[in-house]
């Protein structure tokens, strides 16, 4: 088991850029795949980023590709999302996600830990 709470969400303007925090709890977190999702108003929840245990491999959905980037650091029982030249279509409640598997993987039924969510505002 392990628990999960994210942070770093705020308001920011549209180009500017925020970083989220993921913070896991107990000592197996270098067993996990994270991922980070995100749920705008009204929309279903898509996949953002996911990186393996390692961190050495990397996914992005398109829409985020070149603009966000995934990291962890498994001694801090950490994985964060920076998050750059940020768009109004952005704004969602940003969650962390983590799943005992071997690969990468986008979608959400695979991971079965999850924060609680924080929301990022981006405004125009």
């Amino acid at each position: 088991q392990v628990q999960l709470e994210e942070s770093g969400g705020g308001l920011v303007q549209a180009g500017g850029s925020l970083r989220l925090s993921c913070a896991a709890s107990g000592r197996a977190f270098s067993s996990y795949v994270m991922a980070w999702f995100r749920q705008a108003p009204g929309k279903e929840r898509e996949f953002v980023a996911a990186i393996n245990r390692s961190g050495g491999s990397t996914a992005y959905a398109d829409s985020v590709k070149g603009r966000f980037t995934i990291s962890r650091d498994n001694a801090k029982n950490t994985v964060y999302l920076q998050m750059n030249s940020l768009k109004p279509e952005d704004t969602a409640v940003y969650y962390c996600a983590a799943a005992l598997i071997g690969t990468l993987s986008t979608r959400e039924y695979r991971y079965g830990y999850w924060g609680q969510g924080t929301q990022v505002t981006v405004s125009s």
